[in-house]
């Protein structure tokens, strides 16, 4: 398999909450980070658009991202 990160992802669990126009936060776990992107553990990728606030706990560090792929319970992440 190819390797297409610009960065190295690194092993977390923290949470998090996906902030979008028009609605609350969507809670979400951060399964792995790096400095270009996450991958996101959520409930139901359904609804989540292309582009939204990431606020990274417990830090509280907000970061805009752009979805790359979903599957079942699982989105990753480009930090814009």
């Amino acid at each position: 398999m190819v390797e297409r990160r610009t960065a190295p992802r690194h092993r977390t669990f923290k949470g998090g909450s996906i902030s979008f126009a028009g609605a609350g936060g969507i809670e979400c776990v951060v399964r792995n980070l790096s400095a270009a992107g996450a991958c996101l553990e959520v409930a139901s990728p359904i609804g989540i658009p292309d582009e939204f606030d990431l606020i990274i706990r417990p830090e509280y560090q907000r970061r805009r991202c752009h979805l790359v792929w979903r599957k079942a319970q699982r989105i990753g992440v480009r930090f814009v």
